[in-house]
């Protein structure tokens, strides 16, 4: 009920803010569509904040605002790192070809797409999802649980196959859980799900989920599916999901070292009547 509650909470405050703009004739890309985003992305902060305060009664401290800077700005600098790594890597297997793009003045609209998607998925797929799935399930069932759930809501993008959705799952499902197990926090996993997508689209012009973004480059992919990802974009390569799988492995491994990783309930129960 409590995942129920604060998901229904959050997507219809997402989609009150959407109407509205659409009642308005709000164009995406005017200065009226980007004060929209930011009122989107505050409203979507603001009813999860009022969800944990009014419902579970406890401060909100994977929102806490000490230490938002440096762990938004590590996320950001790990998504495009790994982004531009899976780039290098398509570009040497020879499926890649970069070429000029829209320019500079591109880059704004697709940097605050980013930033809409990965606080709005976060804060629904880990933030409400992942963390009061894991009170009862333990870190490992919900992590994967989590992880599905995120591969099939990218099922209906456009172009989205079941390879795309299972590699959706197993690189940014998998590593985004990571990030917020590592750091029991979002701004780790909010700044590296926005720094991915930005890069992809607004830096390289690459496919995102789907969707072709104008950027400062415009990228070109010809090759085996597995590889290029096909009309869903890279997302969808071999390549990414296993730079994914290893950064997320990593996180994984220094979260399991600080005793970041719960076990089911039934377990816990076990253990203590052990005792």
């Amino acid at each position: 009920m409590r995942i129920l509650v604060a998901t229904v909470a959050v997507v219809g405050v997402v989609a009150l803010v959407q109407g509205l703009s659409k009642l308005g004739h709000v164009k995406p890309h005017s200065m009226a569509g980007a004060l929209t985003g930011v009122v989107l992305i505050a409203a979507v902060l603001a009813t999860y904040t009022g969800y944990v305060r009014a419902i579970e009664r406890r401060p909100v401290a994977e929102l806490g605002r000490v230490g938002l800077a440096g762990e938004f700005t590590l996320g950001a600098l790990i998504g495009g790192a790994l982004f531009g790594l899976t780039m290098w890597v398509l570009w040497l297997a020879g499926v890649a070809q970069v070429t000029g793009g829209a320019g500079w003045a591109a880059l704004g609209f697709p940097l605050l797409g980013a930033l809409i998607a990965a606080v709005t998925e976060e804060v629904i797929v880990r933030g409400i999802l992942f963390r009061i799935a894991e009170e009862s399930l333990g870190t490992w069932i919900a992590l994967g649980l989590s992880a599905a759930i995120f591969g099939a809501l990218h099922a209906l993008n456009p172009g989205a196959t079941l390879v795309s959705s299972i590699a959706i799952a197993l690189e940014a499902g998998i590593l985004l859980g990571a990030a917020y197990i590592f750091t029991r926090r979002l701004w780790l996993a909010i700044g590296l799900h926005a720094s991915w997508n930005f890069t992809e689209g607004g830096v390289f012009g690459a496919g995102v989920s789907g969707t072709k973004v104008q950027g400062l480059f415009d990228s070109h992919f010809q090759g085996p599916e597995i590889l290029t990802g096909g009309a869903f974009g890279p997302e969808a390569s071999l390549v990414a999901v296993l730079i994914c799988l290893t950064a997320a492995t990593v996180l994984l491994t220094a979260a399991r070292g600080q005793a970041r990783i719960s076990t089911p309930a039934w377990a816990r129960r076990a253990q203590n009547s052990g005792h």
